[in-house]
């Protein structure tokens, strides 16, 4: 029993568990969003983006968070406003810009050396995580969950029918906008902990999990959130005794639980609708 509850006697570990635990629920809730709308490439390029955003703030002096959170957002307006063309897919907008941003980050580090641990920012790293993560994390969680709260019907209407919502009185464009600010400040707070390459992941498992589990909104809201918890307890728990990656071990989890669900449907023969029903109980 006292091997078990080693880990809990390092202020870092419980600094880390706490932070991948909220980012696990955080990203799970955003997500169900993201993939629901068909955006689960634009969560993976954003993270490319904002690793070169944090970089680059890093070599000016300027908050990691802040640098990587204005210049995420900024790639994210970006991505839509050249996805509007039609000439432009959204999927090559999104390709131009995010490798571009990932570029120069790589090439700062390439010219001005390890100044910053760019090996945590990309894969996650349980030591990384200072007082200051615990709390980006914690208020962006908080900040995000009341923004959803009080813009649920709004989100909701935009994800399945933004023609119709637009149509309705839903300003549908400061509905993006709020979307792409709290997918911009997940993935800047979330960066240290599970690393830039795995949040994507994050971002996309859990709600998968819950599509697979139930075609009610409520409750793939409710699932992906609580996998995302457990995903981001889990994760760096083990890490701590397997000496892996903290961001990798939280996406193995996530994947882990992904093969046991879909196992589970598959021997039970439940096959879903393609369409997902707006009960939110």
């Amino acid at each position: 029993m006292s091997t078990l509850l080693e880990p809990f006697a390092y202020e870092f570990f419980m600094r880390a568990l706490i932070v991948a635990t909220v980012s696990g629920a955080l990203c799970g809730l955003i997500g169900v969003y993201v993939v629901l709308r068909g955006m689960s490439y634009i969560g993976h390029g954003l993270s490319h983006a904002i690793f070169g955003w944090a970089v680059a703030s890093t070599v000016v002096g300027v908050n990691v968070f802040l640098g990587a959170g204005v210049g995420g957002l900024a790639a994210a307006l970006f991505i839509n406003r050249v996805a509007r063309r039609r000439s432009i897919g959204a999927d090559a907008a999104i390709g131009v810009i995010t490798s571009a941003s990932f570029a120069i980050g790589i090439v700062l580090i390439s010219v001005r050396g390890s100044f910053v641990d760019f090996e945590g920012l990309l894969w996650g790293d349980v030591l990384g995580v200072a007082p200051i993560d615990v709390t980006v994390v914690v208020l962006v969680a908080a900040a995000t969950a009341v923004c959803v709260f009080l813009g649920y019907r709004s989100l909701l209407f935009s994800t399945f029918d933004p023609e119709v919502a637009e149509v309705s009185g839903v300003r549908t464009g400061r509905v993006d906008l709020l979307l792409a600010v709290m997918l911009t400040a997940t993935i800047a707070a979330t960066m240290n902990v599970l690393g830039v390459t795995m949040i994507a992941a994050m971002l996309v498992i859990p709600p998968v999990i819950g599509r697979l589990l139930t075609d009610s909104f409520g409750r793939m809201l409710c699932i992906s959130v609580a996998l995302g918890t457990i995903c981001g307890f889990v994760g760096v728990y083990g890490s701590y005794y397997l000496d892996w990656s903290s961001g990798a071990t939280v996406v193995l989890a996530a994947a882990g639980l992904f093969v046991l669900a879909f196992m589970w449907t598959s021997i039970r023969g439940r096959d879903l609708p393609a369409g997902i029903s707006l009960d939110t109980r």
